[in-house]
């Protein structure tokens, strides 16, 4: 239920407050005062696009704000803590607001958020009706939507039972289909991926090896050069062979710590030159030990000859040719060959299991859609009687509403083609809606419908935005009641011209122009006792102090209080 509604700079509303409540509230006023722009607010707050023509003359920007009761709407709460919102006290705040720049901007429960979310929101807030939603009422989707509503909640279950399943029979079908268009080429793809995995699996490369072999087959390339260059400098550091004209490093660097030793304890300076030299002798026979280390290795070697690598390198280099360029490459393709090779399975198997799928998914869609089909004969059934007997209260003593339920091919929504008819007057046979309901007759039949399936499906606040258009006297006076009626179950504002209609409602609001120079703006006011009888019979005859009006205002308000007592 909405509690109040806030608005600033819309149109020719400067600034307004409706203070709302339970029960029926008729919204009035002189034509161009700004009713529409009442439920244009609406709008905004349930996520409706932003026009910037709605945004007051002069201003930076419109500011929408709505105070819902949202205690007896378990979804709501979830949904607003999900985007950091809050319902305080079973109140839940909801605002708008759109500038003059065209940007937008949604507020739920005290924080910002997609205006996508007003629109999740509004589905299990408010229903809003107006000349559209006449016209939306002849559609097919619209019919079976009225229809599936009246069901109630067994309905509903099947129904989401068989769209979840609908969706998921549908991707594997269209994964059937696919796999069979594509049969031929994925048999050619992993035929392809075969051989090269094959390829890569006889080279088994390993990462990095492709550097190695590089430097394996330099090596052994210039394996004379390393030895003859390791024997040289071996030589000159420690000769292998021992005279009295040795002259190698070693042989030097000995006879330099002899020379020392003789005259070190002369002068301490020489202390450190000896202890270098000594440190160096050391590191001198510790290479030439290691040069006669890697001259034994150059001439046992390491079982690898120059041949095999150069022909290892070619295997490699091969692969990074077709799957590379670089070795890792070649690696990285062999795991996508792998992966890919799982997914397309042509061996038959995979495609037996999905037809197999499809076959159980189509199975259970069909015993899904015929239960979707019983509930909604019967549900059509109770819903031509409840509805014909509420158009008969209508002034429309004759009529008889059907609501045909055929077989057709199924969609998400099931195997069901569901059709409104209509047989205006006695005799006539029921037509389709599109072709044998006026714009009056629409209305009542939006209203009827509202009025039954609310029993079955309540929604917190129904908006009707001049649905009473096109009627008049005894049958402006039963919509009223209807509405009355409705209202009962749920909050129920409707924006009028008909003073029967009016005169119905438990809270009388009106839309009132100021003309002040060459600004127009509106403002809104709550009506009772003699303000409320000169808006009644201002909308009877014009003129708000005519005696005969006020005196048939008077007639009306009475007999309406008199009769929502009795009832």
């Amino acid at each position: 239920m909405i509690e109040q509604i806030d608005i600033h700079d819309l149109g020719v509303i400067s600034r307004a407050s409706l203070p709302l409540g339970p029960g029926f509230i008729a919204l009035t006023g002189e034509t161009g005062a700004g009713k529409t722009m009442v439920v244009t607010a609406l709008g905004l707050l349930l996520g409706q696009r932003a026009d910037t023509a709605r945004v007051r003359q002069g201003a930076q920007a419109t500011w929408v704000e709505g105070h819902f009761r949202v205690d007896r709407t378990p979804d709501i709460a979830p949904r607003v803590d999900e985007v950091g919102g809050s319902v305080d006290e079973g109140e839940l705040v909801l605002a708008r607001q759109i500038s003059a720049e065209g940007r937008s901007k949604a507020v739920v429960g005290g924080r910002g958020a997609p205006v996508s979310v007003l629109q999740e929101l509004a589905e299990h807030l408010v229903v809003v009706h107006g000349q559209s939603d006449q016209i939306r009422l002849r559609s097919e989707a619209a019919q079976r939507d009225a229809l599936d509503r009246f069901g109630g909640e067994a309905l509903a279950a099947v129904l989401s039972q068989y769209r979840e399943l609908f969706d998921e029979h549908r991707e594997r079908a269209a994964r059937l289909h696919e796999l069979d268009a594509n049969r031929e080429s994925n048999r050619q793809e992993a035929e392809r991926l075969r051989e090269a995995l094959g390829r890569i699996e006889a080279v088994r490369p390993t990462a990095g090896e492709d550097e190695t072999l590089k430097q394996q087959s330099a090596r052994l390339e210039s394996i004379e050069d390393l030895r003859a260059a390791a024997a040289m400098a071996k030589e000159a550091l420690s000769a292998d062979q021992s005279g009295v004209d040795q002259t190698d490093a070693r042989v030097l660097v000995d006879q330099a710590i002899r020379a020392l030793e003789r005259v070190s304890e002369r002068d301490a300076e020489l202390a450190p030159v000896l202890s270098s030299l000594r440190e160096g002798l050391f590191q001198l026979d510790e290479a030439a030990q290691s040069l006669a280390g890697y001259l034994t290795g150059l001439t046992d070697g390491d079982g690898t000859d120059l041949e095999s690598v150069m022909s290892r390198r070619a295997e490699i280099s091969g692969l990074m040719r077709d799957y590379g360029p670089t070795l890792d490459d070649v690696l990285a393709f062999e795991q996508r060959a792998n992966d890919t090779l799982l997914s397309i399975d042509v061996s038959g198997d995979a495609r037996a299991e999905l037809e197999r799928l499809v076959a159980e998914g189509e199975e259970a869609l069909t015993g899904l859609a015929a239960q979707i089909t019983g509930l909604r004969t019967q549900a059509a059934g109770e819903l031509s009687a409840r509805v014909s007997e509420e158009l008969h209260a209508l002034a429309m003593p004759d009529a008889r509403f059907v609501v045909d339920v055929q077989a057709r091919e199924a969609t998400s929504s099931g195997a069901d083609q569901v059709q409104f008819l209509l047989a205006p007057h006695a005799g006539a046979e029921p037509r389709p809606l599109a072709k044998s309901a006026s714009g009056g007759e629409l209305s009542r039949v939006m209203l009827a419908l509202e009025v039954v399936i609310a029993e079955a499906d309540p929604v917190p606040t129904f908006i009707f935005d001049e649905v009473d258009s096109g009627v008049g006297g005894a049958t402006a006076l039963e919509i009223g009641r209807r509405l009355a009626r409705l209202a009962q179950s749920a909050q129920v504002i409707c924006v009028t011209h008909l003073p029967q209609v009016a005169s119905c409602a438990d809270t009388h609001l009106r839309v009132v122009k100021d003309q002040a120079g060459d600004v127009t703006q509106s403002s809104v006011q709550v009506l009772s006792g003699d303000d409320r009888l000169r808006e009644i019979a201002r909308m009877l005859g014009g003129d708000a102090d005519s005696a005969s009006a006020r005196e048939h205002a008077q007639e009306m308000l009475e007999r309406e209080s008199v009769s929502r007592r009795a009832g």
